[in-house]
């Protein structure tokens, strides 16, 4: 009964904040990834300041997504057979240390763009173990699982009001105090996450993969699932190719703000705040559209709208106009992107989730240092904005491809 009268408070958009062990999720990584995204903004400002150089922005980048590369297939596998909180409070507490130890070597003005890509790498590893328990976690956090598909896309609503707010008071901090309070309070916010994972009361969670059994073979189980499942297989491919060509351009966001629009670092904040505006508003609408049968038409506008609005901000010249496409990029990314993670995890079985959501999540961040590093390289020859356009152009191109010719993809009704 008590269940029932909270279900009653809770409109359909947040119906999984009606759930303790989910509200105390909410609140803790929402604060986190704030900090997070302020630490974004002034590690970038920092490299750009130090170097001047646009390849760097990528190398940096490369460095602290490359792990992601090799360590998150092993990281699913464990994140299936382990205590998925007991591995988050383990990978928070290294990722809390290391933006402090950013923060110091700041602060006492002793910051070389080498340690930038040590930390960076050191971030990347934590983050390699972090996503695929973070991904899995979401079914052990609701007692109804028809509220599963709502707690996904709220966790893309928690992602990008963190968007919204961290780059934008981290513009102001950075102008105001320098990138060692970014840094710093990053560091912080950390301690929001560790505290809410450590005060829940989880009746069970799904680690239905014995610890006797050899890794190897699991990891094997994942990747044959993915392969033989042709909309779960295009859908991951779809969430690669746009995150490989054209997720890139953020990288290249102090580029356009210093040399293109000459906005400074206030600027900057307000450009990735414009794209966590626009996503924020897909989380919600996805969230409040979680029980809807038209997924795959969600999929396909925002598959389709992410790269050309690319290339509209890639070819503007004034700052409202770059705003207003930034916009529609955010929106555009996390309707594809929250409505292709429900997909798959709606189709993906309980005991395969954890190793699944690692393929994905591979896909989605192991692609990213390629897609920098071809980014900045790009930028650095001719200029960010052919970077960006090509980018886009071969993401559109793809798009185009699964849609019209994997119909298992237009078919789905989850």
């Amino acid at each position: 009964m008590k269940s029932l009268t909270l279900a009653n408070r809770w409109p359909a958009t947040f119906a999984s904040l009606r759930y303790p062990n989910y509200r105390r999720w909410f609140a803790g990584q929402s604060l986190s990834l704030m900090g997070t995204w302020m630490q974004s903004v002034a590690q970038g400002w920092v490299v750009y300041q130090l170097t001047g150089s646009k390849l760097a922005l990528g190398t940096i980048t490369f460095a602290g997504s490359i792990p992601s590369l090799f360590l998150m297939l092993p990281a699913g596998a464990l994140a299936d057979r382990t205590s998925k909180r007991r591995l988050m409070v383990i990978t928070q507490t290294a990722m809390m240390l290391l933006a402090f130890t950013l923060a110091l070597l700041t602060a006492t003005k002793l910051l070389q763009v080498w340690q930038v890509a040590v930390l960076a790498f050191g971030l990347g590893i934590a983050i390699s173990f972090d996503i695929p328990a973070r991904q899995a976690l979401a079914v052990d956090l609701i007692e109804d699982r028809r509220d599963l598909q709502n707690a996904i896309a709220l966790n893309a609503t928690m992602f990008n009001l963190a968007r919204v707010v961290g780059p934008a008071v981290g513009g102001i901090i950075l102008a105001a105090a320098g990138a060692a309070w970014c840094f710093g309070l990053n560091g912080l916010s950390f301690l929001a996450v560790i505290i809410a994972l450590l005060s829940m009361r989880l009746s069970r969670e799904t680690t239905k993969q014995p610890g006797a059994v050899r890794m190897m073979p699991q990891i094997a189980d994942g990747l044959r699932y993915v392969w033989s499942n042709k909309p779960v297989r295009a859908i991951i491919a779809l969430v690669g190719v746009s995150a490989l060509f054209g997720f890139s351009y953020a990288v290249l966001m102090p580029a356009f703000a210093v040399d293109v629009l000459h906005v400074g670092e206030a600027g900057l904040g307000l450009l990735n705040a414009a794209v966590g505006v626009g996503a924020l508003i897909a989380a919600l609408t996805v969230a409040s559209l979680s029980r809807s049968r038209y997924k795959v038409w969600q999929l396909a506008v925002g598959s389709f709208l992410f790269p050309l609005a690319l290339i509209g901000f890639a070819l503007s010249r004034t700052f409202p106009l770059s705003l207003a496409c930034l916009f529609l990029v955010g929106f555009a990314f996390i309707s594809q992107n929250a409505t292709s993670n429900t997909l798959v995890q709606a189709i993906v079985p309980d005991e395969l989730r954890g190793r699944v959501m690692s393929v994905y999540s591979v896909l989605f961040f192991g692609t990213a240092p390629f897609g920098s590093l071809l980014a900045g390289g790009v930028a650095q020859a001719f200029s960010p904005t052919l970077a960006v356009v090509a980018g886009a152009l071969i993401t559109l191109a793809f798009v185009s491809f699964v849609f019209l010719a994997v119909p298992s993809v237009r078919r789905l009704e989850v």
